[in-house]
């Protein structure tokens, strides 16, 4: 098998693919250009197994480069094009791939980060085809970087067989199933599971077409949604609030007539905004639970014709199985809280070259421990904590521990501590707390700008706090809770950045 012919295999021909603003590309010529784009790679000496980093935004330029990738046996890496070359070099160190497809602006970034770039011109293919390379479901098709549930941020590996095995448990679900005739929304960006997998890789399969929207504007996408009819939204509660936030010339109550589906994901969605978009706009918003280790789906709220219950996250889908267990790995007493256990083809094999870490979440007969605790409500889950410390901002992991060591690597810094605080548009939004080196003065300025050269714009502090210590544990643990309930009184501030 090979997770493209999944990807293409029900696309008549003719039928368009990608709609994008300048073009429309049918499933024909997505088909050639991934053959064409693939003969080249393996002009160049590509093998199945070697990895290709992708850079780009959600356009025609990326869907070629993942699909050419998988085309030829490879393992795509796709990722984030507006990182700074920093954190790009760390995640190419991390993965060490031949080399590296990139559009727009990434083709920069990534050379400089040291890749060897290759730019992707969809209309410059000049190659032969190449015949599509066969790989068994355990092989790994794609590399995503993600802090997952086991600390700091490192590569998942999914497999062709958990890509397959997740888009068909959605089309085996009557409430999320898609048909060749809808059109789903493409903004979630690519680089991250839910786009990837679900916005685009769940409507390619269906034989839909994926309007491609390079980047999230709540005006201009409402506008796009009416002109270009789309029925499915995937979506993060955070654009569900900024579509909400516009007034009525903007996005007036038919703005969403189309839309038969519409879907959230990757954080908890508050239930008023739910409620309220419903009543203004007449649309439903489902809330699904899932994570990359699970590529990605695992319970969705959108059963039979029931409107969703608040605060919960639904059943699991068909072939995917959930325990809830404790402490111990003991299945807890009905209407207890456990934390969630994962188990199906779509559960990830491990984390790249990091046995350590997949040891710590997988167990050994398939079970991926989640770190997030729900308690069963009748036969749907419900959140009721998630794996501490993490923190998300629009439906992005940061791990506070990538984030401290950048501002601990300042000479003015002898500690730092980094949590999230509520935020109303993006959920979350990171701070961070600072103690300084003795006889030196913190400038949270110069330090933003540090973390700014060094991670992606959604891991930077919002805020900077300069503290005389912070709180910790007698064995030495830091007790981050402490700095979420600043009221408690502790740590003292000195002041504000």
């Amino acid at each position: 098998m090979n997770v493209v012919d999944v990807l293409l295999g029900r696309g008549a021909p003719e039928a368009p693919a990608l709609v994008g603003e300048r073009r429309t590309v049918t499933y024909g010529e997505l088909a050639d250009v991934a053959a064409r784009l693939g003969g080249e790679l393996v002009g160049r000496g590509l093998e199945p197994g070697d990895r290709i980093a992708i850079g780009s935004g959600n356009d025609t330029a990326f869907v070629a480069a993942y699909l050419a990738t998988l085309h030829v046996g490879a393992i795509a890496v796709p990722l984030n094009p507006s990182a700074p070359p920093s954190e790009l070099g760390r995640e190419l160190s991390a993965v060490a791939p031949r080399l590296a497809l990139a559009a727009g602006p990434a083709a920069p970034m990534l050379s400089a980060a040291g890749a060897d770039v290759v730019t992707v011109d969809i209309d410059a293919l000049d190659a032969s085809r190449v015949a599509r390379v066969d790989r068994g479901p355990d092989d790994v098709a794609v590399l995503l970087f993600t802090s997952g549930t086991a600390g700091a941020p490192k590569a998942a590996m999914l497999t062709h067989g958990n890509l397959a095995s997740n888009i068909a448990q959605v089309q085996d679900h009557p409430g999320l199933r898609l048909a060749s005739d809808d059109r789903s929304l493409g903004v979630l960006p690519f680089h991250h599971v839910f786009g990837l997998n679900v916005a685009l890789g769940v409507t390619l399969a269906a034989g839909g077409a994926v309007v491609l929207e390079e980047g999230f504007d709540a005006i201009g996408s409402v506008a796009r949604i009416r002109r270009e009819s789309v029925t499915v939204i995937a979506g993060v509660p955070t654009m569900y609030a900024s579509w909400l936030a516009l007034d009525d010339a903007a996005a007036p109550s038919d703005a969403f007539a189309s839309v038969r589906l519409a879907v959230s994901g990757a954080a908890p969605l508050p239930d008023e905004i739910a409620a309220s978009f419903h009543r203004r706009f007449g649309v439903v918003v489902h809330q699904g639970y899932g994570l990359t280790e699970a590529a990605p789906i695992v319970t969705t709220t959108a059963v039979d014709e029931r409107d969703p219950r608040a605060g919960s996250i639904g059943p699991p889908l068909p072939g995917v199985e959930v325990r809830l267990v404790d402490a111990d790995g003991t299945d807890v007493l009905a209407g207890d809280p456990g934390e969630v256990w994962v188990r199906g083809p779509n559960v990830f094999p491990g984390y790249w070259h990091d046995q350590e870490a997949t040891a710590r979440v997988l167990t050994d007969d398939g079970w991926l421990r989640t770190g997030d605790v729900a308690v069963v409500e009748g036969d749907e889950l419900r959140l009721v904590d998630r794996a501490k410390d993490l923190i998300i901002v629009s439906g992005f992991n940061v791990y506070p521990v990538e984030v401290e060591d950048v501002l601990r690597a300042d000479d003015a810094v002898r500690d730092a501590a980094v949590v999230g605080e509520p935020h109303p548009r993006t959920g979350e939004t990171v701070v961070a707390y600072v103690v300084p080196e003795p006889g030196h003065t913190v400038d949270a300025e110069a330090l933003r700008s540090v973390c700014a050269r060094a991670l992606a714009r959604y891991k930077c502090p919002s805020r900077i706090e300069v503290v005389d210590e912070l709180p910790r544990s007698i064995a030495g643990k830091l007790v981050r809770r402490e700095l979420r309930e600043p009221a408690r009184g502790e740590p003292e501030l000195r002041g504000k950045g």
